[in-house]
């Protein structure tokens, strides 16, 4: 049997499970979530393999940049990622990737991005099922009408990360 190593994080944003695989972050999300099981489903049965806790320096260094975004000193992560998923959802994963520091996007947006503008139920549908939070960020995506919608750690939470982001370019 394979293993994905995980460990509970408790940032001061709330409490992430970190999981990597083949020394590859695949896991990086709100433990309290309502799709946890889904999610932890997807991976499971997408890597063949179970969870089992144990911390390694793939997970140290993650909880290292993250304490650095948080901090203000860091605006992009370098830990190797391992998405998990189908293509489409990982190519709507891809796509959050380059939504620059600071900066958020619609979900219209996106879709255009994408090629898919009739598919924007479907891309939102995917940004919920992203499993790496804050390195991948779905935080960065807001409605047409710029209001906060939906995210895994809850709208304080998004509102606290773009802030966050914000408040860094103001620090420069």
């Amino acid at each position: 049997m394979s293993y994905i190593e995980t460990s509970i994080y408790k940032s001061r944003f709330g409490e992430l499970i970190i999981g990597t695989y083949n020394n590859k972050l695949c896991l990086c999300d709100w433990y309290y979530r309502t799709m946890r099981d889904r999610i932890d489903n997807r991976i499971k049965t997408g890597l063949k393999a179970d969870y089992i806790n144990k911390s390694n320096s793939l997970i140290d260094r993650t909880i290292t940049e993250l304490e650095e975004y948080f901090d203000y000193q860091r605006k992009s992560f370098n830990v190797p990622l391992l998405l998990v998923g189908s293509n489409f959802q990982k190519s709507v994963w891809e796509s959050l990737l380059s939504i620059p520091f600071g900066i958020t996007q619609s979900y219209k947006t996106q879709a255009q991005n994408l090629g898919m503008e009739s598919s924007i139920r479907a891309i939102a549908s995917a940004n919920g099922a992203n499993s790496i939070s804050i390195i991948v960020p779905c935080h960065r995506v807001i409605g047409s009408d710029g209001n906060l919608t939906g995210y895994a750690g809850g709208l304080a939470v998004k509102k606290r990360l773009l802030e966050l982001e914000q408040d860094m370019f103001i620090k420069e």
